[in-house]
């Protein structure tokens, strides 16, 4: 599923990631200073409907799109960001040993089912008798003037918060209780939004530094060479971890119509400049794709990475058309330690040979070809070879 958080706020961001969610951001562009609502909390809820429906409209592709907007309300007064110093530095002192009511607007808009939600999270916050000299020394490190109601809990604000009544994580500017309900009316569970390991993430300066960092086009080539082998001629070939579509614009040149499927953002955004129209975000072990659609299906360094290799397995079987093929690399823990001159690891990998032909079969899944390519040598080890196997889909 692409879960779109249609906002620019790092703290936003952070407590999602905080929670297991690793979001893509889009920033919507909503011009904030140009709208008004009957009520503090009705503008909030307003700029979070607004900044959602613009990111919708830019999408070509489902996506489940949050859009958040806060608005500190005093005395009836609704405050945004102050933007100046001088605004700021009155503001802090307006606040000072006073009380204010912290407003976030979320609009939950699930492209599948068209459905549009909108919910207003309001907490009580209670802030410390603030000196000139504090108010000075706040405003000049910057973080007062970029956020709403001057002041936040999670960073250097945070002293200034004598205590809340209500959400805390509302007040950062998110209310994730909140969220989880409004998904789950959406019919999204909060869990299958847990990002996966960390060795599957990567931020944008990894996914920049990736191909260089795994051999490049010419180990892009060498794999695509091997993949031409044992995939058929024509049909629809969906990739798994895409990752930044190198060897996916390989398999396009030779021909073939390539889809391509990701969880990370960062490598996303390389994979669609090489995959116009041609990639998404998804999981691996749940294929947003209907059944026997797909002639192949390739998981390419991908099987080694997993706790469980048993759900892509599943899925990969699910979409593929009677004598469809399932096209993996395998062993390649394996591959490098014998490059590298090291015995075989006890610890068999989820991409061990043995292991995916027993699993593979459960599914209607044969071995039925193998060939091998080479990988990225690594310091002054040897080339590591690695094993390419295909398993077809049964007819029945």
């Amino acid at each position: 599923m692409r879960f779109v958080l249609a906002s620019q706020s790092p703290a936003r961001l952070k407590t999602l990631r905080n929670a297991g969610v690793e979001p893509e951001v889009i920033v919507s562009g909503v011009d904030e200073d140009n709208v008004t609502a009957e009520s503090p909390g009705e503008l909030a809820r307003a700029l979070a409907t607004l900044k959602a429906r613009a990111v919708v409209s830019t999408l070509t592709d489902h996506a489940t799109v949050l859009g958040c907007d806060s608005v500190l309300e005093i005395d009836g007064v609704a405050y945004g960001k102050p933007g100046t110093p001088e605004v700021a530095r009155e503001r802090l002192r307006m606040m000072s040993g006073g009380t204010g009511i912290l407003h976030t607007g979320h609009c939950l808009f699930d492209t599948r089912t068209r459905q549009e939600l909108r919910e207003l999270a309001s907490t009580t916050v209670r802030f410390a008798d603030l000196t000139d000299a504090e108010i000075d020394a706040y405003v000049a490190t910057g973080e007062p003037l970029v956020v709403a109601g001057s002041f936040t809990v999670d960073g250097l604000g945070g002293p200034f918060v004598a205590g809340i009544e209500g959400d805390y994580h509302n007040v950062v500017g998110i209310s994730l209780p909140l969220v989880r309900r409004m998904l789950a009316e959406v019919g999204i569970a909060w869990p299958s939004l847990w990002a996966v390991p960390r060795k599957l993430r990567y931020d944008e300066a990894e996914a920049a530094r990736y191909d260089e960092t795994r051999g490049g086009t010419e180990r892009a080539q060498a794999a695509a060479e091997a993949v031409m082998e044992l995939l058929p001629k024509g049909g629809r070939v969906l990739e798994l971890a895409v990752g930044t579509g190198l060897v996916a614009a390989e398999l396009v040149a030779h021909g073939n119509l390539m889809h391509g499927l990701d969880l990370s953002p960062a490598m996303l955004h390389h994979a669609r400049v090489r995959l116009p129209g041609h990639v998404a975000a998804a999981d691996a072990t749940r294929l947003p794709i209907a059944d026997r659609r797909c002639d192949a299906v390739l998981a390419i360094w991908l099987l080694h990475l997993l706790d469980d290799s048993t759900q892509v397995l599943a899925e990969a079987s699910r979409v593929l058309r009677p004598d469809g093929v399932f096209i993996t690399t395998t062993e390649k823990p394996e591959s490098s330690r014998y490059a590298a001159g090291r015995t075989p690891n006890e610890h068999r990998s989820e991409d061990a040979l043995p292991l995916l032909v027993a699993r593979a079969a459960q599914y209607g899944l044969y071995l039925d070809g193998a060939t091998t390519f080479p990988g990225p040598a690594r310091g002054n080890t040897a080339v590591p070879i690695y094993p390419l196997i295909r398993f077809r889909r049964s007819a029945s």
